[in-house]
């Protein structure tokens, strides 16, 4: 697997599927993780602080993926095994076909925007 695509959709599969094993292949050592809540955490903080979040996660469902080099960003819809379903972006960079950085940004869940009166 050495398409940027292919590893990119592995990933959230795995997730999906609650793979740690399959993301831990898919992660580089030096794997960076960023998000609202995390800044450029590393790969041993993000499998203690972020993968147990995977056990509350039903589907995700990519809806735009934008491959441009080694690098990708994807918008996808996320359904929690409560019911409640909201989209992230999150860019990716890719080295020596593994994952080495993360960069999450949060969307609002989905009925949560207020239309302007």
């Amino acid at each position: 697997m050495s398409e940027v695509s292919d590893i990119v959709r592995a990933y959230y599969a795995a997730y999906q599927a609650k793979d740690r094993s399959a993301i831990e292949a898919l992660v580089g050592d030096d794997f960076s993780f960023s998000s609202p809540y995390d800044d450029h955490i590393d790969r041993t903080l993000y499998f203690q602080k972020c993968w147990p979040n995977s056990k509350h996660h039903d589907r995700f469902r990519i809806e735009k993926l934008f491959v441009r080099g080694n690098e990708a960003f994807v918008r996808y819809e996320l359904r929690l095994n409560s019911g409640v379903t909201f989209r992230n972006t999150e860019f990716l960079r890719l080295e020596a076909g593994k994952i080495k950085e993360v960069e999450v940004y949060f969307g609002n869940q989905q009925g949560s925007v207020q239309k302007p009166e």
